[in-house]
């Protein structure tokens, strides 16, 4: 095994050799790379989700100024976490002269490359991790199954007579397992630029009503009061985050070097997620102050335009659907692959059926899966989000410096222990939201809102993920 060699010991041009390196085995493969625009698509959606529809209820919380400087803030601090996972992956491929590398490998690596004590629980954060991934991204594929049909009998329903959902659910079947076919994120990316269409035009129809109803200033709240900060937190982070699928963007990048940097992939998709949501937030509220709705679109009125744009949502989830879905058919099929390796292509396929199958099956049996959804997410985002990336930079460069003062492991208490309070305050409001869908109340309503699943959002009515 060749000799440990800290990363500050190596020049950054090993670092472009070796991505440069996998850039020629990803041109020359029979899988092409992603270029930095389909990598950037993918970012956009990733981010982009339904979530974004609920960021006006998140401006009814903290007022319309205060909103606007906390979602910058928890913007960076998503950014950053995401960076610093991608940057300690750069100092790690230098440690094991390797050019990829999943979120839990990173995990595993830094802990048995770090300080002598936290060597032995390499295998623990690495399972940590999986887990963590498997749980929120599997979960939340079956939820956007209820998105996607909840959207379109919401338009049906107008028209016809009412089926049940779990009728639309089962519908989606067999086009979700044809999604499930696409080979890999290259093949992907016309799917999420189909789907970033469907969501721009659905945000600029509703954009539109809200331009047309905004009140005065002096009916709004500019400045909400501290008990209203963790729902707004709960709102943006569950919404914004996208951990989950920043390593395998990198991993399948021509160029992986232009994911980072000032002008990279990474910082220019979350500036334009930033502002799209500082944006609808801002407008969603302006136009319908206390009255804001849960979900945006619950506001819009009973006309053509309001009905396309739950149309335009439900496919956009559609074709998000894959990307979610991707983050689950690595972590399954890497664990499997060395198993099946004579007959690698069926195995593979038969995993894809399997997973679609599954998480569409478990939308059919527990339509109000939601809440429960809501509180993996609030668990495992704050973790994989926030925590574990600020603790592997630190074991990362343990060893070689932790800047002058030891400023990268105070930088990274306090944005742990932002973590923690996130995570702590997401679980109690997804408990309340769990409570609320199982109260005698709920069980005598039949609605989608009732069971706390309505058909734009797969969250509680108080987290929105």
């Amino acid at each position: 095994m060749a000799p440990r060699v800290p990363p500050s010991q190596l020049p950054y041009a090993a670092l472009e050799v070796k991505l440069k390196d996998r850039e020629r085995e990803t041109d020359g493969g029979s899988s092409p790379g992603l270029s930095n625009c389909d990598t950037l698509t993918h970012l956009l959606k990733a981010s982009l989700g339904s979530g974004i529809l609920s960021m006006p209820l998140a401006f009814k919380y903290s007022g319309l100024a205060l909103g606007i400087v906390y979602t910058v803030i928890v913007a960076i601090i998503c950014t950053h976490c995401a960076y610093i996972l991608v940057k300690c992956a750069h100092a790690l491929y230098h440690k094991t002269r390797t050019s990829a590398m999943s979120f839990a490998d990173i995990g595993e690596i830094s802990c048995r490359e770090g300080p002598e004590w936290v060597r032995k629980y390499g295998k623990a954060v690495r399972a940590t991790i999986l887990i963590s991934l498997f749980a929120t991204y599997f979960g939340t594929c079956s939820v956007y199954t209820v998105i996607i049909a909840g959207n379109f009998k919401a338009v049906v329903d107008s028209y016809a007579t009412p089926v049940e959902l779990r009728v639309y659910i089962a519908a989606l079947l067999i086009p979700l397992v044809l999604l499930g076919f696409v080979p890999n994120l290259k093949y992907l990316a016309p799917v999420s630029m189909v789907a970033n269409g469907f969501m721009g035009v659905g945000l600029g129809i509703t954009l539109y009503y809200l331009s047309i109803n905004l009140k005065p200033m002096d009916q709004l709240v500019l400045a909400g009061t501290p008990v209203d900060i963790p729902p707004f937190l709960c709102i943006v982070i569950f919404a914004m985050e996208a951990i989950g699928v920043v390593m395998p963007l990198e991993n399948n990048m021509k160029t992986p070097k232009n994911f980072l940097g000032l002008g990279g992939v990474l910082n220019q998709g979350m500036a334009g997620v930033t502002m799209i949501y500082i944006l609808l937030g801002f407008l969603g509220y302006m136009a319908f102050g206390e009255e804001t709705a849960d979900v945006i679109t619950l506001n819009l009125p009973n006309e053509i335009p309001a009905q396309v744009v739950k149309v335009l949502i439900g496919l956009a989830v559609f074709c998000t659907y894959g990307l979610q879905w991707f983050v689950c058919l690595e972590i399954v099929w890497d664990g499997l692959k060395e198993r099946y390796q004579k007959k690698a292509v069926l195995a593979e396929y038969i995993v894809r059926v399997i997973l679609v199958v599954t998480s569409v099956v478990l939308a059919i049996a527990v339509p109000t899966i939601g809440p429960f959804i809501g509180l993996i997410g609030a668990l495992c985002f704050s973790i994989l989000g926030i925590i574990l990336p600020c603790f592997i930079e630190c074991i990362t460069f343990w060893e070689t410096g932790l800047g002058p003062g030891k400023w990268r492991l105070w930088k990274n208490i306090i944005v742990s222990i932002f973590g923690v309070f996130v995570l702590i305050m997401g679980t109690k409001d997804s408990v309340q939201g769990i409570l609320k869908v199982y109260a005698p109340a709920a069980a005598n309503n039949g609605t989608m809102d009732a069971l706390g699943v309505n058909a734009t959002t797969f969250a509680p009515t108080t987290i929105t993920s």
